[in-house]
């Protein structure tokens, strides 16, 4: 059963400066089906980072909006997105999460491609007829759009989309401060978070670029760099929020907390002080004094539309997210930090990474249960229908504890979902 087109998901009022979402988009499961058809289906999405491949035939598997894909860097360095399907009779290619082999063999009935994804052999060839894939059908296939940039891989479904560069719009200058976080280049760290919330994946959306919820929602953690010795400085808790187009958002803001990268604080010691006073010093000199003061002293929480957040704040996060049912998603995040880093702040951004934002720190499991309250209370969503998100509307210049980035999100969202299919 189809939406009701006529049925409004999201109310604007401009005149009176309110933004209401209705609660049955968190709920519905032909909600559900047509976000897969209509957003997953019609965006880039993120796929990996490059330095996850660096030797040829390093790959990685993944689960991309339900389909399984192989990255893979081949023989010549070329990386490829490939649907990790045999094209004999659909069995799943590489069973392995990653690797790196030169060869990939389909255990059903032995075809070997290689990382390249061309078929290199298969059992009785002899029986094929003299013309069989010289039109390149029994190779893998590649993913329909593949493209990069700043080393973040993405991937789309649809052939016809737009090009990378101007999906991404005001996002490319983020992901360039990123980049430039060392002159080293940046990598993902071997390992990964994954775990699954019983929410909605778009509160999962809202909650990684809402600066209202930190005071009281992580205020336990808050308390504890408090009473940390050394944990925090006094640099005011203060910023922006952006639209940078395309349903793509960010907040940058100005934070208590330290960053390896590098706003030193007392519980880094005099060492890291050091260290912190040399990293800032090379970034002056490499980009000037004010690029400089933005990669060491602003935090970041970006949302890539519609569910990549790269959470540059006392460590790099990158983090995407997939629904499985209406109440129930699925979560992969990573660290990113510099190649080169020394071990002293590797520690220092691991233990962060972990503490804060990890399934088993401070951050983490509190935005789990309030994701999973707000899914419980939609129950009631018949009776009490809409989410507010007006704060800061209107406001000419929204602070980072407002809510621009929210409706910037709901407005592609509701764009792309009230679109009409095309014949």
């Amino acid at each position: 059963m189809k939406p009701d087109s006529k049925i409004k998901l999201i109310q604007i009022d401009e005149e009176r400066s309110t933004f209401h979402v209705s609660r049955s988009t968190f709920v519905k499961n032909d909600i559900m089906s047509d976000e897969y058809r209509k957003v997953f289906d019609k965006c880039w999405l993120y796929l990996g980072h490059e330095s996850e491949l660096e030797k040829p035939g390093d790959f990685v598997t993944r689960t991309i909006a339900k389909r399984n894909i192989l990255f893979t860097r081949d023989t010549k360095g070329q990386l490829n997105a490939f649907l990790n399907t045999c094209p004999h009779r659909g069995a799943t290619v590489c069973r392995e999460s990653a690797g790196n082999s030169k060869n990939f063999q389909c255990f059903y009935h032995g075809w070997v491609f290689g990382c390249d994804g061309k078929l290199k052999s298969q059992p009785g060839k002899e029986s094929y007829g003299d013309d069989f894939n010289s039109d390149g059908s029994s190779h893998l296939r590649h993913v329909p759009r593949f493209d990069s940039y700043a080393g973040f891989c993405f991937i789309s479904f649809d052939s016809n989309i737009q090009s990378l560069a101007d999906y991404l719009a005001g996002a490319k200058e983020y992901l360039d401060l990123i980049s430039k976080h060392s002159e080293s280049g940046m990598g993902i760290v071997e390992g990964a978070q994954e775990y699954a919330i019983r929410a909605n994946w778009k509160l999962l959306v809202e909650n990684s670029i809402d600066g209202y919820h930190a005071a009281t929602t992580h205020a336990s953690y808050l308390d504890y760099l408090l009473n940390t010795n050394g944990g925090l400085t006094d640099v005011a808790l203060e910023g922006k929020s952006y639209d940078l187009g395309n349903g793509h958002a960010v907040l940058e803001y100005s934070a208590p907390w330290g960053r390896p990268v590098a706003q030193w604080i007392p519980l880094f010691g005099e060492d890291g002080k050091r260290e912190m006073d040399a990293i800032y010093a090379r970034l002056v000199e490499l980009h000037g004094k004010d690029l400089a003061d933005r990669i060491a002293f602003k935090n970041r929480n970006m949302l890539i539309y519609p569910n990549l957040v790269i959470n540059d704040i006392m460590a790099v996060t990158v983090r995407t997210f997939y629904p499985l049912e209406p109440g129930y998603m699925h979560v992969n995040g990573w660290a990113l930090a510099p190649k080169n880093e020394s071990e002293w702040a590797r520690k220092y951004r691991l233990y962060n990474f972990l503490e804060f934002l990890g399934p088993g720190g401070f951050a983490t499991p509190d935005d789990v249960e309030a994701l999973e309250a707000c899914q419980n209370g939609f129950q009631n969503h018949q009776l009490v229908e809409w989410n507010d998100i007006s704060k800061g509307m209107g406001l000419e210049s929204p602070a980072y504890d407002d809510e621009l980035q929210m409706r910037v999100f709901w407005s592609r969202w509701n764009q792309q979902m009230t679109q009409e299919d095309a014949e």
